[in-house]
């Protein structure tokens, strides 16, 4: 599967907000708006997990990032922390799994951390402005989707770099071993 295109994350991004948007407007003044604003803070969070998991060639663990998702998310529910710890802890995990399925080394990681913290600031910025979800998700998840401008390894040895005269070398080597070993096995003496 190709990595994700920027002009999907602003789809993802433009959807989510609108969907939390609405939810939070209709759901907010019946049940209370800051648990709320919690469980779509949560329910943002699981679905840009998964559209990462979807999008990522990695097969393996997709599962039990899906549970440790949710014990996080469980625990941060009934622990209640305040507010920016609880939406911290929920970007957090969004740069775990993108820097465990999209990133190969550890600046790269870095670079996308810092890419979150400029996500959260572009948030925290839109609430103080206009004080609406939709526009700090909007911004938050806009920021995000630039997550595809950082290379999966930056600086240091590409181990997905193309084969070079020295991998063909030392393979043509153990092809004529191997024919070799053959040969004797199944010479009859």
């Amino acid at each position: 599967m190709k990595r994700p295109g920027i002009m999907e994350g602003v789809v993802l991004a433009l959807g989510v907000s609108v969907v939390a948007g609405l939810l939070f407007t209709v759901m907010g003044p019946v049940f209370g708006g800051a648990a709320v604003l919690r469980l779509l803070i949560a329910a943002s969070s699981l679905v840009y997990v998964i559209y990462l998991l979807s999008r990522s060639r990695e097969c393996v663990g997709r599962v039990t990032t899906v549970a440790a998702w949710t014990i996080t998310a469980l625990a941060l529910w009934w622990l209640e922390p305040p507010l920016l710890l609880y939406v911290l802890a929920h970007t957090g995990f969004i740069w775990l799994v993108r820097s465990l399925y999209f990133h190969a080394g550890v600046l790269s990681a870095l670079a996308d951390l810092g890419l979150s913290g400029l996500g959260l600031v572009a948030a925290v910025w839109a609430t103080l402005q206009a004080g609406s979800l939709f526009l700090s998700l909007w911004c938050f998840f806009l920021v995000q989707a630039l997550f595809v401008g950082i290379p999966r390894r930056i600086g240091g040895r590409h181990p997905d770099r193309q084969s070079g005269p020295d991998d063909e070398d030392r393979f043509q080597h153990a092809y004529r071993a191997a024919e070799g070993a053959v040969r004797k096995l199944t010479s009859v003496k």
